[in-house]
């Protein structure tokens, strides 16, 4: 039945009855002269003025312009994006995430949004199975699902309030692992390059100490900074880069000692900033004069408050200064990005018990469910402590030490007195084991336990005094599992780990020679 004559006066129809977005364009309230978002990383509101006209959205997001370019869609088509871009900011979305769903809308052809809209909540889910046999990206689907939800929002074609469930349920999203690498084991650093990564940071500090001409360049103490905050803290890089004058806390606790440095950062990838928590970490003394050189020369330029403590303009860029880095220092083309050290971290932390509710405050997770896939991973507290005696494999193959040269014993007794390496490591008294290119006097680590796998280190070439060595670590090791019952989280006892797997290595380097 046709509409009456009064109600054609009242209800002109500005589409054709076939034109089924431009149908639902009509029925949506008009855009807004001007949408605002909040972008973070800048902390500025920004505008997008007459969005209904605007062929491109250019919006600021951490640091970066991206593009959404609407040109590609009909008029209709690309005004009905902009409802869903605005529909998913409403809904306390960061502009970050809405803005990767709307860049997935050319998987999407005129046909297929048709489809979508035409279908109503009886015929979905055919329409839903043919798109997933398509096999798009994630974004794209999420994008469908946004359509439907501002379709409901505003009772068109059937959908209401009602069918917010049934989209989540009845419309499955495809099937994806996202820890696939941490289940194989591709994203993390092995033992060696770790201690790469250990060394250069030690050696940076060292550097900083020296107050020589060669001293590290305020770009190498960034990346250097950048890189700690990756390695321990497990930080993002939109966290690093984010990282603010204020947010750096510095004091000194005694006036010859290292200084303290504390950190406070917000957690990332949330869906809306309601749930952004700020999350406080304290930098190893070891590492933190590297924090403190940087923050006393961005004071010099001025810099302070609000302003970022590392000099990058966008997360992209500290992201990519952190991966050249460690991709310099491991020798790889693929492996060291920041989220490998994330992982890496991640893992390490667990291997050394931490609980669930632990890591997922490491890692500022919102659900202790999202770290599981660590657990899956680690290894268990046997393999834990075999690692730590030496009796893992693998583990010793991984270890290697990465040494100066062997010595003889007559070369040993010619060093100076400060050259050749000599300490108590946990009461026991050892002297002999080798010399140190730098002298003892010069090195800021504890003797013995540190020397191995240092690359200033000297072994001497003498199997049975490192195999004393061994045994002597040995029953400390045993030790330390019979007293904690089984606690292997403090941190003597990981270094204990470490020595042992490469005085092994010096060991078995020694029987290859000799074979």
């Amino acid at each position: 039945m046709g509409k009456s004559p009064i109600q054609s006066d009242l209800f002109p129809e500005r589409f054709p009855a076939d034109d089924v977005i431009g149908q639902i364009v009509a029925a949506l309230p008009m855009l807004p002269p001007v949408i605002r978002y909040y972008d973070d990383f800048d902390d500025v509101q920004h505008s997008i003025r007459d969005p209904a006209g605007r062929a491109v959205f250019e919006l600021a997001i951490n640091g970066r312009i991206i593009r959404i370019d609407f040109t590609r869609f009909a008029d209709t088509h690309a005004l009905l994006l902009k409802h869903v871009f605005l529909f998913l900011l409403g809904e306390n979305l960061n502009v970050s995430t809405a803005a990767n769903y709307l860049i997935a809308a050319p998987h999407l052809a005129l046909g297929d949004v048709i489809d979508i809209v035409r279908a109503g909540p009886i015929g979905i889910t055919a329409v839903w199975t043919r798109l997933r046999v398509r096999e798009m990206t994630l974004s794209a689907y999420i994008l469908v699902k946004a359509l439907l939800r501002l379709l409901c929002r505003h009772r068109l074609r059937g959908w209401s309030d009602t069918y917010d469930a049934y989209i989540t349920t009845a419309l499955p999203l495809p099937a994806r692992d996202a820890y696939a690498g941490v289940r194989s084991g591709d994203v993390f650093l092995g033992a060696e390059e770790e201690a790469a990564v250990v060394r250069h940071l030690d050696e940076m500090v060292v550097a900083l100490a020296s107050m020589v001409a060669t001293a590290p360049s305020n770009e190498d103490i960034c990346d250097a900074g950048m890189l700690l905050c990756a390695y321990q803290f497990a930080m993002r890089p939109i966290q690093i880069a984010m990282l603010g004058m204020r947010n750096v806390r510095i004091w000194q606790d005694t006036p010859d000692g290292p200084p303290t440095v504390h950190l406070t950062f917000h957690m990332a990838k949330q869906q809306s900033n309601s749930k952004r928590k700020p999350l406080t970490r304290r930098v190893k003394r070891e590492w933190a004069p590297l924090f403190a050189s940087l923050h006393a020369q961005r004071k010099t330029e001025g810099v302070t408050g609000a302003a970022r403590f590392f000099t990058v303009g966008s997360s992209y860029e500290a992201g990519s200064r952190i991966a050249v880095l460690v991709r310099k220092l491991i020798g790889s083309d693929d492996l060291g990005t920041a989220t490998d050290l994330r992982h890496t971290a991640a893992q390490r932390l667990v291997d050394a018990g931490a609980s669930h509710e632990e890591l997922a405050e490491f890692l500022g997770h919102s659900h202790i469910q999202t770290g599981l896939v660590y657990y899956e991973t680690s290894a268990t507290h046997a393999e834990r402590v075999n690692r730590a005696l030496g009796a893992s494999d693998i583990y010793r193959r991984v270890a290697k030490i990465a040494h100066d040269r062997f010595i003889l014993p007559e070369e040993l007794t010619l060093l100076k007195g400060e050259q050749q390496i000599a300490g108590v490591p946990h009461g026991i008294p050892i002297a002999g084991i080798g010399g140190c290119t730098s002298g003892q006097p010069a090195c800021p680590y504890n003797p013995v336990t540190s020397c191995y796998g240092c690359g200033k280190f000297m072994p001497l070439h003498d199997k049975v005094m490192h195999e004393c060595v061994l045994a002597a670590m040995r029953e400390v090791v045993t030790f330390f599992d019979q007293s904690s019952r089984g606690n292997t989280r403090s941190p003597a006892y990981l270094q204990l780990q470490r020595t042992i797997a490469e005085i092994q290595t010096v060991i078995e380097e020694l029987e290859g020679n000799d074979r």
